[in-house]
């Protein structure tokens, strides 16, 4: 992999990663574009314990642009956009719009293809291999930041989901503090080790591998199942065999097998309800270990896992988060995972 670092117009930073080695990423972007402006500034709710961003300037930021406007295709045939070259294997950048900036945290875009009708489900495995190092590399970099406490990598697809860009990407979060998320499990962690003397993402894994019945894949190195109580009608959590506390500490096994794997996971769900003509829409998230600042938590009990999950409940209907989700933060899932975990096996691919 090359990486090659350079500048927008306005000083935000561009990484080209590259498969090969003799990639040349010298364009210049030529957009007379005002330096970034933002108002990011966190909030702590005294009753609840966590934190808030506020950022109002992305109230402005670019929404559903039609397709030959896309910020995130190449620059070609003139039109210029936030990638200056005319290709590109995957591009990162600081968002423009970000939610978290300067102290209060870093939020970077990644492209994951330059072609603006794929999806990550239509790349190759080398394709996808190239974006795990890249998930890898931002998660080093952005972790030795001195104000970063926790770099969450994650994909937002389809425009239920709330997606503004149909353009294949992802985004980087690195947050300065720990995500209420990772708190809680961080606390359950401590709890099952202090009362059982194991780890709790070993039992539940185990579980899961014993029972079977709500399984989805197993590879040599990673296996995929739907929770047990999981909180979405479509949830599986993916885990490598080996448990490790973030991306970086993947060896090369778990590296080679996830592509085969994971694509396949993604394939299943767009065939989970049966049409050929829609993609399912989607959130893929990666939970990692928090870095910086961790002298109280025990970095190895975490285990690196990635959460994929839709809010699609069936065939034109979707799962809203209302009064009980959204007033009490406890989930009603109308699918047993039982049942979740039966579909997905049953749209295998041939």
């Amino acid at each position: 992999m090359k990486k090659t670092s350079t500048r927008l117009a306005d000083g935000r930073e561009l990484l080209y990663y590259d498969s090969r080695d003799d990639a040349v990423r010298d364009a210049v972007d030529r957009r007379p574009l005002d330096a970034v402006s933002t108002t990011v500034e966190i909030r702590h709710d005294p009753l609840l314990g966590d934190a808030v961003a506020v950022a109002s300037h992305r109230q402005g930021r670019i929404h559903h642009p039609p397709a030959d406007e896309c910020p995130l295709c190449p620059s070609r045939d003139g039109r210029l956009t936030e990638i200056p070259a005319a290709d590109y294997d995957v591009a990162v950048f600081e968002n423009r719009f970000p939610s978290l900036a300067g102290g209060a945290g870093r939020c970077e875009v990644v492209c994951f293809t330059p072609d603006h009708d794929a999806s990550f489900a239509d790349l190759s495995e080398d394709q996808a291999a190239l974006v795990l190092e890249v998930w890898t590399d931002r998660t080093a970099e952005l972790a030795v930041l001195p104000h970063v406490r926790q770099v969450f990598c994650f994909e937002n697809r389809g425009a239920e989901i709330g997606v503004t860009l149909q353009h294949p990407h992802g985004q980087i979060y690195a947050y300065p503090f720990v995500t209420p998320r990772t708190e809680l499990m961080l606390r359950s962690l401590a709890a099952h080790r202090a009362g059982t003397g194991r780890n709790l993402f070993d039992d539940l894994v185990e579980r899961e591998r014993e029972d079977r019945v709500r399984v989805v894949l197993e590879g040599v190195h990673w296996i995929a199942f739907v929770p047990y109580a999981a909180h979405w009608p479509y949830e599986v959590h993916l885990h490598p065999g080996q448990r490790v506390p973030d991306l970086l500490a993947l060896d090369e096994a778990a590296r080679t097998e996830f592509p085969q794997i994971y694509l396949e996971l993604l394939r299943r769900f767009d065939r989970i309800f049966g049409r050929s003509d829609t993609r399912t829409p989607y959130i893929a998230a990666w939970h990692q270990a928090p870095f910086a600042g961790t002298n109280d938590v025990n970095r190895d009990d975490f285990a690196l896992h990635l959460e994929l999950f839709t809010i699609r409940r069936t065939s034109g209907k979707l799962k809203f988060l209302a009064g009980s989700e959204s007033g009490m933060s406890v989930f009603i899932n109308d699918v047993p995972p039982e049942a979740a975990a039966e579909r997905l096996r049953e749209v295998a691919s041939e």
